[in-house]
């Protein structure tokens, strides 16, 4: 049974001291980092590239986990790899061999994940569920944080983990106290989440709140199985 993995986004955080926000983000409970990769190609926007993650793993023992919003995501595999970085996880909609990407990955040392955008068919990935550690259902359009929670997505988790029981499914964008229900109870037991974390009167709280809910919700799944 998988278990709750709380990965606060720090794309929320303050980039001008982003190594203390991941600390801070530690000492609240979080259980990984999401670090928004962002190229301005594949998203329109840009974020931070491995020179920072290579920074960041100076001062941080911490799992990494690195979405990649950039186009042709094979190029830049070894460079996160020697950056530090845990879980590197690309689109599926940026790559023609998604298979030999996830082999290039882990042959660099990293788990591979990957991503779906919200109007992307969960059928484009889901033959890759016994070869990629981690899959993430996109439930805003990738590029921006803040926006509204699509539970329309929902149903692509619970697809997936019907027939990946024990695979991490990761949930990203717009996740909240008011939907974190939605997304346990579909199935996602890795939960990003950036606006409702960084600016939550109580961070450790609102992260052991999310982690309960999906703890119960991963429990009741596996009995029904």
């Amino acid at each position: 049974m998988p278990i709750a993995k709380i990965s606060p986004s720090l794309l929320s955080g303050d980039f001008g001291i982003l190594a203390a926000e991941c600390k801070r983000m530690v000492s609240h409970g979080a259980d990984w980092l999401h670090m928004d990769v962002m190229d301005g190609h594949f998203v329109p926007n840009i974020t931070i590239g491995a020179p920072v993650i290579s920074c960041l793993t100076k001062h941080l023992d911490a799992f990494l986990d690195c979405h990649m919003m950039v186009s042709h995501p094979e190029k830049w595999v070894d460079d996160f790899a020697k950056a530090g970085a845990s879980l590197y996880c690309f689109h599926i909609e940026a790559t023609k061999d998604a298979s030999a990407l996830i082999d290039q990955i882990h042959a660099a040392g990293m788990k591979a994940g990957v991503a779906v955008k919200p109007k992307t068919p969960i059928s484009t990935v889901m033959d890759l569920g016994d070869k990629m550690d981690m899959c993430l259902v996109m439930t805003v359009e990738p590029g921006f944080g803040g926006q509204r929670f699509m539970a329309e997505c929902m149903p692509k988790v619970a697809e997936l983990r019907a027939r990946y029981p024990n695979l991490d499914i990761e949930v990203d964008g717009g996740i909240a106290r008011e939907n974190i229900d939605a997304a346990a109870q579909a199935g996602a037991n890795v939960i990003v989440a950036g606006t409702s974390i960084f600016k939550a009167d109580d961070i450790s709280g609102t992260i052991e709140s999310f982690r309960t809910t999906v703890n119960i919700q991963q429990e009741l799944l596996a009995n029904k199985k």
